[in-house]
């Protein structure tokens, strides 16, 4: 049976050839010019500076992917999501029709609590984790990082590892940078030499691009939010489960306001409101004219934001990711934009030495034990069970074998040597059932301990890709890890063996 999810959303790989020969509008020259600026400041390598040039070129194209602010760059998959969108933009990249790999910071998220936690697992297996105290409802891109540069550089000071690895991981914090800004200059320290080009949307180099897209969504603040709830509707009728719906009177905008906080605004009576205080449409565009950056999109208008400005071929996005971009199809049409090739970015699972023996010896599938641990082990257990059953039947037998032959030994003369024999054999056996026995119990401690470490290494609350940030281990292993990843295949299932 069809994908439904197609009928809202013609996604993945195939169709990325289609979109990289339709004509794609963008302000080239001046999103050339401004990325340069930001990716100077902030410290980029040559390579991420001259693939931001190539934009500049009238038939540029850009695969973007993008995640929020994450600490020490968020769960792993962040990278993997960056992979995807390098390898795409060099295997279709062409002089006359230049392909960019760009990463967008969603700087101006602002559920702090989901950027400010990281957990990482040393060499000894031990688990360190830090929780920052972010202050919350306000963007990241407007947060200092400077007040948790100890805390953070403490921790990785006793993780251990390569130090240095942990010294470039510092030195990226290291300045007056916002957390956004930490996080880009994280990725452009280990992935702008590949030529990845960061965006953020609340720079102030980038920011004004923003404005014509802006000012037609206040113009008619509540259609995207009704288009969005078409398709919602369409999509329930489909079967599916949409996972962006629009409130009464809520637009797909933000405001921060001057309290710092970003506050939803609503469209009510010819007045918008963020549930402090009401707007006209003169006070947003006298907002917007002095600082763009205030005004930010919801899920349900970002995409499309994104792709005003960047002439994109290619999404790549997560699993989650694609019901909510299949909602945006006549979002994107409120623009005057056809939708992107949308794709899934590679899964990867990193393997370390202790992990791949312990995999071979129970034959398990590490995507099948991240899915599932609990059954895994209960399944591991069963066997050791079923081992024991089946040694403790043939015990029984043996000593029905033996209780058979002393029945063919009638002789009164041999009654005395009879009855010794079978209590020699009788504890024999019983003997070597206790020596089973507490093998068993022995090799059955042995799975806990070594499914226990199993969920360390690859589900310790979720996924391993979701758990643990990739820079863990390139603090373990350098270089290798990320040499590795980079010989991947852009999308898929994959393992990287360390």
């Amino acid at each position: 049976m069809a994908d439904p999810l197609r009928l809202f959303l013609p996604y993945g790989l195939e169709e990325l050839p289609v979109a990289l020969s339709s004509p794609k509008e963008a302000p080239r020259e001046a999103l050339s010019q401004g990325l340069q600026a930001y990716l100077r400041r902030l410290g980029a390598p040559e390579e991420s500076l001259a693939a931001a040039r190539h934009l500049a070129h009238p038939q540029s194209r850009a695969i973007v992917t993008g995640q929020q602010a994450g600490l020490l760059t968020g769960p792993a998959y962040t990278f993997y999501k960056a992979h995807t969108a390098l390898r795409l933009a060099a295997q279709h990249h062409h002089p006359d029709r230049p392909v960019v790999p760009v990463f967008w910071v969603a700087s101006q998220d602002h559920d702090t609590s989901e950027v400010s936690s990281v957990e990482l697992l040393d060499f000894e297996e031990r688990i360190h984790r830090l929780t920052l105290n972010l202050p919350p409802a306000r963007p990241a891109g407007r947060i200092p990082f400077a007040p948790h540069l100890e805390l953070v550089c403490g921790l990785l000071g006793k993780f251990g590892g390569r130090p240095e690895v942990r010294a470039r991981l510092c030195q990226a914090m290291l300045g007056p940078w916002s957390y956004s800004e930490v996080f880009a200059r994280m990725l452009l320290e280990f992935l702008g030499p590949q030529g990845l080009v960061v965006f953020d949307p609340m720079a102030p180099e980038l920011a004004p691009l923003f404005v014509p897209a802006l000012e037609r969504e206040l113009a008619n603040p509540l259609a995207s939010s009704e288009a969005i709830n078409r398709t919602a509707r369409a999509m329930k009728q489909a079967g599916l489960e949409p996972s962006l719906g629009r409130g009464e009177s809520a637009t797909n905008l933000f405001l921060e306001g001057d309290d710092g906080l970003r506050r939803l605004l609503r469209f009510r009576d010819g007045r918008f409101d963020d549930g402090v205080q009401t707007y006209t449409l003169t006070d947003l565009r006298a907002i917007l004219a002095q600082d763009p950056a205030r005004l930010t999109p919801a899920a349900g208008l970002r995409p499309v934001l994104q792709d005003t400005v960047l002439p994109t071929a290619g999404f790549v996005v997560g699993p989650s990711e694609l019901r909510y971009v299949a909602e945006l199809g006549e979002v994107y049409a409120l623009h005057g934009l056809t939708p992107p090739a949308v794709i899934s970015r590679m899964r990867t699972t990193v393997i370390e030495p202790p992990i791949a023996r312990i995999l071979k010896k129970y034959n398990l599938d590490p995507w099948a034990f991240q899915e599932d641990p609990e059954g895994a082990f209960k399944r591991a257990l069963a066997e050791q069970e079923e081992r024991i059953a089946a040694i403790e039947r043939h015990l029984e037998r043996i000593q029905g074998e033996l209780e058979g032959i002393q029945a063919l030994l009638p002789e009164p003369t041999l009654a005395r040597p009879k009855k010794r024999a079978q209590a020699r054999i009788a504890h024999e056996l019983e003997r070597l059932k206790r020596k089973i026995l507490d093998s068993a119990l022995r090799q059955e401690n042995t799975i806990g301990a070594h499914f226990a470490r199993l969920q360390r290494h690859l589900a310790p609350n979720a996924p391993q890709e979701r758990a643990y940030p990739f820079p863990m281990y390139l603090i373990k292993h350098g270089e290798a890890a990320l040499r590795k990843l980079t010989t991947l295949p852009a999308t898929g299932q994959h393992i990287i063996p360390l």
